[in-house]
């Protein structure tokens, strides 16, 4: 059970603290912002602070099957109710799993897509993601390790679609990051 009551020390400050770093992440993608979060394993520090942040009773989630084990804890502190992937408004990933099963919204209700919250092995290092778009001057480079196999061909059709798509949402550690369906990975 002092599983299921860890969560975070202050809830108030740090999930506004965790919501701005969120925000910031998604309007300047591929800026890697440090946050707090408790130790939940599966799941990292910056996937439970996400999900404790974002995700409540009205929020249908999907886990992947490496999540799982962290349920009953979401289930305490954020109520969400189970979804299928094509129904999911959050997905956790800490696999491999399809980023193609996730709601790309319609063209009428665009935000009505899925939002992937993709636990990766390292923000920061490994391999180099060149970005550009909406929130960049510029270019941005994002490193990234424990990307899906597949994923430049995934991103391309996701850019596509726009403005439907899938954001996503990258966690190591204690770190974050964001691609929303905007960015160009060149």
């Amino acid at each position: 059970m002092t599983d299921l009551l860890a969560g975070f020390g202050d809830p108030v400050r740090d999930s506004q603290a965790v919501f701005r770093s969120v925000m910031d992440a998604m309007a300047r993608p591929g800026r890697v912002h440090e946050i707090t979060g408790p130790d939940m394993p599966p799941l990292a520090g910056a996937t439970a602070a996400v999900l404790l942040t974002l995700v409540d009773g009205e929020t249908p989630l999907w886990l992947d099957e490496g999540a799982a084990a962290a349920w009953d804890w979401i289930a305490f502190h954020c109520g969400a109710p189970r979804a299928a992937a094509g129904a999911a408004q959050f997905a956790v990933v800490l696999g491999t799993a399809a980023l193609e099963a996730f709601s790309a919204g319609s063209d009428e209700e665009p935000e009505g897509s899925t939002t992937v919250i993709l636990q990766v092995e390292a923000l920061g290092r490994g391999d180099a993601l060149r970005l550009k778009g909406p929130g960049l001057a510029g270019e941005e480079v994002l490193a990234v390790t424990g990307l899906p196999a597949e994923f430049a061909s995934f991103w391309q059709t996701n850019r596509r679609l726009f403005p439907r798509g899938i954001d996503l949402i990258l966690c190591a550690g204690n770190r974050v990051a964001a691609l929303p369906r905007t960015v160009e990975i060149g």
